[in-house]
C-alpha cells in the first residue's frame, strides 16, 4: 500500500464511520516506532507507522486510521481530543476504533548490561541500566561521591 491508497482508505473510513469528510493528508510515516500513528494538530495530518499494516494487516490499519481520526474530527469541531476525554473515548467506541495498537515484534531492545554504583558516603547501592559519569554526579540522598561497583552482562 502507497500514500495514495492510504489516502483514499482513510477518506473511505471518514466518510463511512464518521459521516463527515477527510479534508487533508494521511500518509505513511516510517520513522514512527512505537506509535500505530499521530494526528498533527497544526497541519491536521495523519501519519500511520507502516510497520502496523506489514506485521498486523489491514484490521490493525483500519483500528489506527479510526484512532486517529477521532483526533482529528474532534479537533475540528473543537471538542475534546485527547485521551482522556469523554468526548474522545465515546466516538471511538462509537466506530469501533483501537484504543492501543500492537506492540512490533523485535523493536524495543533490553538493555543487556546492569551498572551498579554506591555512595563512598552513606553507602547508598544504586542500579542503573545506562552508565553515568561519577565525576558529574553526586548520591542524591547525601552528596557524596559515587563510584562504580560492579557491571553485569546479561547474555
Amino acid at each position: 500500500m502507497n500514500d495514495f491508497e492510504l489516502q483514499k482508505l482513510v477518506e473511505h473510513i471518514s466518510t463511512d464511520s464518521f459521516e463527515l469528510p477527510f479534508k487533508h493528508q494521511a500518509l505513511f510515516n516510517p520513522r514512527l516506532r512505537t506509535t500505530g500513528g499521530r494526528y498533527l494538530l497544526g497541519s491536521h495530518n495523519i501519519e500511520i507507522n507502516p510497520k502496523q499494516f506489514e506485521h498486523f494487516g489491514m484490521d490493525a490499519l483500519v483500528g489506527i486510521i479510526k484512532h486517529e481520526l477521532c483526533h482529528y474530527h474532534l479537533h475540528l469541531q473543537k471538542k475534546g481530543y485527547r485521551h482522556i476525554d469523554k468526548d474522545f473515548q465515546n466516538l471511538l467506541t462509537k466506530v469501533e476504533g483501537t484504543k492501543y495498537c500492537n506492540a512490533i515484534p523485535g523493536l524495543r531492545k533490553a538493555s543487556k548490561t546492569l551498572h551498579i554504583y554506591s555512595c563512598t558516603t552513606c553507602g547508598a547501592v544504586f542500579n542503573r541500566k545506562r552508565a553515568i559519569d561519577t565525576k558529574k554526579y553526586v548520591c542524591g540522598k547525601c552528596k557524596g561521591k559515587i563510584r562504580k561497583t560492579k557491571t553485569f552482562k546479561k547474555s
